[in-house]
C-alpha cells in the first residue's frame, strides 16, 4: 500500500495534456467568453456563477463556462497536494487563494452550479498516475471529481473533472504548469471509467472495472486515449509477466475515424529509455501489433500512437 497523495497529473502524464490543450470547435463561443472575463477577483463565488453564466440559456452551456472559468482560473495547491492536505476546500478560500486541491476544485464546481439550480455531485475515488500504481491500491481515496445532472435518465448524469482540465504539476509536486484540457469536460464515460475508479458504485457512469482491484489491475489510461475513444484493449491486465524473446500481442480497438500514422512503444525508464516503432495493422476499428521484449528485467512500456500515449504497462520480462 502506498500513502495517499493528493496529485494533480504528474510528469509522467505530462505529454497527454498538450493533444487537448485547445477548446473544442462545439464551446468555442462559450470559451472565448470566459476568457474575455478574466480573473473576476473582486467577485464572490455566486456572482461569478452568475457573471459567468447569464448569457447561456441552455444548462449544458452554463456548466461549460463554470468548467473553463475554473479550469482557467485556479490553479493546484503544490503545499496541500505534498502534505496531504484537504482542509482548505471551501469556495471562499479558494477563491482568495486561487488555488485548490482535487477536493477543492470539485467543490468549487458543485458550488458554483448549484447557484444555477444544477445538480451536480462531487465523488471521491481512486485513479492511476503511473505503471508503478498497478496493483498498488493506496491506503486512502486520492482523487475527486464530479458528475452533473441534465436530465431525469441515467444517461444524463456527465463527468467532469476539473482538476485535470486545468493543467498538471511535474513528478515532485513543485511546479504547477496550467494547460486547459477539455478531455475532461462531460468526458467520454468507457475512457474515463478506465482512469476513474468512485468509492460509491452508484457513480460509475456506464460500463467499468467491478471493483477496486479490477481497476488497480488494468494498465494506465492516458489522456490520448479519449481523442481516439478507446474501447477494449488486448492485454487487459496492465501486469505482464512475458518471456524473453517472445512474441507479444497488443490490440487496441478505437474509431474507425482515427487517423493512426505511427504505432510505437516506448520502453524502460530515464537514460534506458528507447522508442520502438512497430509494424502494426488497423483494419476497422482494431490497431493490432507484437513486439518481442529483448531485455530480461522489471520496466515500463507504453504505447504511442501518432507519438502521443495511450497505455501504460509494466512488464516482467524472463527467461
Amino acid at each position: 500500500m502506498k500513502t495517499l497523495r493528493f496529485v494533480c497529473l504528474s510528469l509522467v502524464l505530462l505529454a497527454t495534456f498538450s493533444a487537448s490543450a485547445q477548446s473544442s470547435g462545439q464551446y468555442k463561443e462559450i470559451d472565448d467568453y470566459v476568457k474575455s472575463l478574466g480573473r473576476l477577483d473582486t467577485l464572490n463565488m455566486g456572482t461569478i456563477s452568475q457573471v459567468l453564466t447569464k448569457k447561456f440559456p441552455e444548462t449544458k452551456d452554463k456548466v461549460r463556462a463554470i468548467f473553463t472559468w475554473i479550469a482557467l482560473n485556479i490553479t493546484y495547491d503544490l503545499k496541500a497536494g505534498r502534505n496531504n492536505d484537504n482542509s482548505k476546500s471551501g469556495s471562499d478560500i479558494i477563491l482568495k487563494t486561487r488555488k485548490a486541491s482535487p477536493a477543492g476544485y470539485a467543490g468549487l464546481f458543485q458550488d458554483m452550479c448549484s447557484v444555477q439550480k444544477i445538480r451536480c455531485l462531487t465523488v471521491e475515488g481512486y485513479t492511476k498516475y503511473k505503471p508503478e500504481d498497478i496493483n498498488d491500491k493506496p491506503d486512502e481515496f486520492n482523487h475527486t471529481w464530479a458528475v452533473v445532472q441534465l436530465g431525469q435518465s441515467p444517461d444524463t448524469w456527465f463527468y467532469v473533472d476539473p482538476t485535470w482540465g486545468s493543467g498538471y504539476t511535474d513528478e515532485n509536486m513543485k511546479k504547477f504548469t496550467p494547460a486547459f484540457n477539455d478531455a475532461y469536460f462531460f468526458a467520454d464515460r468507457i475512457v474515463f471509467n478506465y482512469q476513474h475508479f468512485p468509492d460509491n458504485s452508484a457513480w460509475q457512469l456506464g460500463p467499468g472495472p467491478k471493483n477496486i482491484d479490477a481497476f488497480f489491475s488494468q494498465p494506465v489510461v492516458k489522456e490520448a486515449a479519449y481523442n481516439m475513444k478507446l474501447g477494449k484493449y488486448t492485454p487487459s491486465t496492465g501486469f505482464l509477466k512475458v518471456p524473453l524473446n517472445k512474441a507479444t500481442t497488443f490490440i487496441l480497438n478505437v474509431q474507425p475515424e482515427t487517423n493512426v500514422d505511427i504505432v510505437a512503444l516506448e520502453i524502460g525508464t530515464d537514460k534506458k529509455k528507447k522508442v520502438k516503432t512497430m509494424d502494426h495493422t488497423f483494419i476497422g476499428k482494431t490497431i493490432s501489433f507484437t513486439n518481442k521484449f529483448d531485455v530480461e528485467d522489471l520496466y515500463p512500456v507504453t504505447i504511442l500512437v501518432n507519438n502521443k500515449p495511450v497505455l501504460s504497462y509494466m512488464v516482467e520480462v524472463s527467461e
